[in-house]
């Protein structure tokens, strides 16, 4: 529990340059209260005192702004900064090393009792404002970004963006410049947009390009036979009485 707690508190100097000491950690970051009280709420949960986990788990909320099932499982060194309205369900799981940011949702869409929040991976990160809803894997390493709203499995190393969550490749993804905030600052910038729809276009004019240039090869194969027929056809060879004796 202890060597936990001090994982976590190196966790949050790790990725917060504004932390700045370990009593400030202690005392000024919610989402660092929040992964500490779910420990007990959790344990209390696995013990059989659900009521008492909840109850754990509604102080905690009240207190952070941060609501975490006590049924949710949350592995070491995970971050949550900010942390005002993240949500995490009840069968809902995290990685290792995971970052999750304000406003994050790791909910369901059934009413059926099994597996219905999504699983998070090692080293995941999670933008701002983000919505996973679904029973499924989100995989090692993958990011998503800000505000986005994810309804399928994410590859493991994906980047994931939009409404609903598409995959960038990786080096629209690089283009993009994905911050801590798994979303680019530029992402809303216009000249970006208008950039990144000619990008997406080039694909499909190429494919157009190789078409035409494929059925302009087969038009010139065409040609180069009818001219080869042509030169073999009988109107090309010489007729009999142009043959003279001495040519016989």
């Amino acid at each position: 529990m202890f060597r936990k707690t001090r994982e976590d508190i190196r966790c949050v100097f790790e990725r917060d340059p504004a932390a700045r000491s370990v009593w400030e950690v202690l005392t000024c970051y919610p989402g660092f209260h929040a992964v500490t009280f779910h420990r007990l709420a959790h344990s209390l949960w696995l013990a059989g005192f659900q009521w008492l986990g909840r109850l754990v788990s509604h102080v905690s909320r009240f207190l952070t702004g941060i609501e975490i099932h006590p049924g949710a499982t949350i592995g070491r060194r995970v971050f949550i900064d900010h942390g005002m309205g993240v949500v995490i369900g009840e069968t809902a799981e995290i990685g290792d090393d995971c970052t999750l940011y304000h406003g994050v949702t790791l909910g369901g869409v059934s009413w059926n009792t099994g597996k219905r929040h999504p699983t998070l991976g090692k080293g995941v990160v999670v933008g701002a404002g983000a919505k996973i809803l679904g029973p499924f894997e989100v995989g090692d390493g993958a990011r998503v970004g800000s505000n986005s709203v994810v309804v399928k499995p994410v590859p493991a190393g994906a980047t994931v963006v939009g409404i609903p969550a598409r995959q960038v490749e990786d080096h629209t993804a690089a283009r993009m410049s994905f911050d801590a905030y798994a979303v680019s600052g530029n992402l809303d910038d216009p000249l970006n947009q208008i950039l990144l729809t000619i990008g997406s276009k080039t694909d499909a004019v190429d494919g157009r390009l190789e078409e035409l240039v494929r059925r302009l090869e087969a038009l010139e194969r065409k040609g180069d036979e009818k001219q080869a027929d042509k030169e073999r056809s009988p109107a090309s060879v010489a007729s009999p009485a142009e043959v003279g004796p001495g040519n016989s």
